[in-house]
């Protein structure tokens, strides 16, 4: 919140008798640093067996209250997105640390932790592999969530753990390679830490979210997370970086083509692509088409072991680009089902860009007087969406009732429908009346 203060007038420089060095003011100290956090009951033994799995699961079962869990993953050295460690904390049972890899089944472990609530930091990124091992959640309390909810401006863990309870983090195995076997001492210890004081955190920040009236917003939040799926995005090959520089359809086939050859090798491999083939590599050989190995191996990007131990499935793949029929080549414009950009709204249709102009501009005021993002507001998307092809009544009562159930039919929630449909209704209905001419319309 902005300083409401007002500003001392500034003295006139003639007036103003000039400081003796003793009598100037001495420098603050800096402030300490908070505390590091440690664990406090020491690092436990990392649990690989399936007797160490029950064991776990028993004093897990026989605890009390909610449960902080956390998972590792291999995340930019791995193809798949699968748990290397999962670890646990609950009042009265301790921290336990899994290893998932030689483990049997976790099934026991779900069974242990049935009805009660999960404590997740950033929980989309941790459920699919949660649930590809068999764990999922009857209900859960994601404290990133929370923190964007409450307006604080970054929600990272070790920030709001420094800023809501005082104590510093360590995150310097954040990006380590979790498949390493065995795991460090050291890794194990930071991993430990991720779950010690999700506990607390949780029950400071319930308090925070009663003080500014916002239990009922997280309560619908993390109903919604349950059914969390990652997005499956549709022709992924355009997400290569350097391709939208690529001229012509054949190129980008062959861009797709190298794409797709290089994501089948990964996920056989379970290594990350690029640790395969570079993205700037796909795209100076989409540009150049090497027609054998020798000149695909003198391309840039192709001097890497990856790069040429592949080198057949390259060409090959630029082989068959050269087959295809125009019709068979990628279009420019990806394809999609929803609205087209907004920055070509103006032109395709005046009422819709008005509207989604006037919508935007409602639902960054409304951020703003209630302290979060406006993406927690409202997803981009779905106001795009709602904003390109809205109800057809303009009757303000049926408006509303409509954009409600629109607005559901896209996953929004009940309070962000509450909050919202008044502003949105205003923003379709004003966008009917056109502007008027002159400067004062500007």
């Amino acid at each position: 919140m902005a300083d409401t203060d007002t500003a001392p007038a500034t003295p006139d420089p003639e007036s103003v008798e000039p400081l003796e060095l003793a009598d100037a003011p001495a420098a603050e100290p800096e402030a300490a640093p908070a505390p590091l956090l440690e664990l406090r009951d020491g690092l436990p033994e990392i649990v690989e067996t399936d007797a160490g799995l029950a064991e776990a699961c028993a004093a897990l079962s026989a605890a009390s209250g909610p449960v902080a869990i956390d998972a590792e993953r291999a995340s930019g050295y791995r193809y798949s997105n699968r748990a290397y460690l999962i670890q646990l904390r609950r009042e009265g049972a301790g921290t336990w640390l899994i290893d998932p890899i030689p483990l049997t089944t976790l099934a026991p472990l779900q069974e242990a932790l049935e009805g009660t609530e999960w404590i997740l930091h950033a929980a989309t990124q941790d459920l699919p592999c949660l649930r590809e091992v068999g764990l999922v959640p009857t209900s859960l309390f994601d404290t990133e969530l929370a923190g964007r909810l409450l307006g604080y401006p970054r929600v990272g863990l070790a920030t709001l753990v420094e800023t809501v309870l005082g104590q510093r983090m360590r995150k310097e195995h954040s990006a380590a390679d979790w498949s390493t076997r065995p795991l460090p001492t050291a890794w194990l210890d930071y991993a430990a830490l991720d779950v010690e004081v999700l506990l607390e955190l949780r029950e400071h920040m319930i308090a925070e979210l009663d003080k500014a009236g916002k239990t009922e917003w997280a309560r619908q939040e993390f109903e919604h997370l349950l059914d969390f799926e990652p997005t499956v995005r549709q022709e992924a090959w355009r997400r290569t970086s350097g391709v939208h520089r690529l001229r012509g359809r054949r190129a980008l086939g062959a861009a797709r083509a190298l794409w797709e050859a290089r994501d089948a090798i990964a996920a056989e491999r379970d290594v990350t692509p690029g640790r395969i083939l570079p993205d700037s590599a796909i795209v100076v050989a989409a540009t150049a088409m090497p027609a054998d190995r020798r000149a695909l191996l003198s391309t840039q990007g192709f001097h890497g072991r990856g790069a040429s131990r592949y080198a057949s499935a390259w060409v090959d793949a630029l082989q068959r680009v050269r087959e295809m029929t125009e019709d068979e080549l990628p279009s420019r414009a990806p394809r999609g089902d929803g609205p087209p950009h907004p920055r070509t709204w103006a032109d395709r249709d005046p009422v819709a860009d008005r509207r989604f102009k006037a919508a935007r501009e409602s639902m960054l005021n409304l951020a703003e007087v209630h302290h979060l993002p406006v993406e927690n507001l409202l997803t981009p998307d779905y106001l795009r969406r709602l904003m390109w092809a809205p109800p057809s009544t303009r009757e303000p009562a049926a408006l509303a009732d409509a954009v409600r159930e629109q607005l559901a039919s896209y996953g929004a929630r009940p309070w962000q429908a509450e909050l919202i449909t008044g502003a949105l209704v205003g923003a379709i209905l004003g966008a009917e009346v056109e502007p008027a001419d002159g400067p004062e319309a500007e």
